[in-house]
């Protein structure tokens, strides 16, 4: 079994930005290879993100965003459940970034804004591993156009 070093937990954490003790408890079960200890961790965060999807939402934030030209913009709520969430910087960003995405792409409805492309994914598929991080339910809900 090969050992364990903080630098290994390191690389994975900057790798997935996974909790520090889950990177370990990956990189332990994949004894070391830091690609096994990947997917682990995938595996274990989206199973969190499936265990949260019947908790409460009763928190969150509304994006707003509007272009230099003030000629288009959109708002979204993004709900999680806790406060404490709603002040998180990752969650600030998500928010941040779906409604950009929003003005830029206008999606018809939630399901086409879940298949967008964000960064190395989807909506959908930043939302999850947000979920697997935080450790909480998040939900989006653009706002209809008026």
């Amino acid at each position: 079994m090969a050992e364990v070093t903080a630098a290994l937990v390191k690389e994975l954490r900057l790798k997935t930005d996974a909790p520090m003790m889950e990177c370990k408890k990956a990189l332990t079960e994949s004894a070391g290879d830091l690609e096994k200890a990947e997917e682990i961790l995938r595996v274990k965060l989206g199973s969190k993100a499936s265990k949260a999807a019947t908790r409460v939402t009763a928190e969150g934030l509304i994006g707003i965003y509007t272009t230099a030209d003030a000629k288009l913009g959109s708002i979204v709520e993004v709900n999680c459940e806790t406060d404490f969430v709603a002040k998180n910087e990752d969650f600030l960003g998500f928010v941040s970034d779906v409604a950009r995405l929003i003005a830029e792409k206008n999606p018809v409805d939630l399901v086409a804004l879940s298949a967008l492309a964000l960064g190395e994914g989807t909506v959908e598929s930043v939302r999850a591993a947000l979920i697997g991080k935080i450790g909480e339910k998040h939900v989006c809900s653009p706002l209809p156009a008026g």
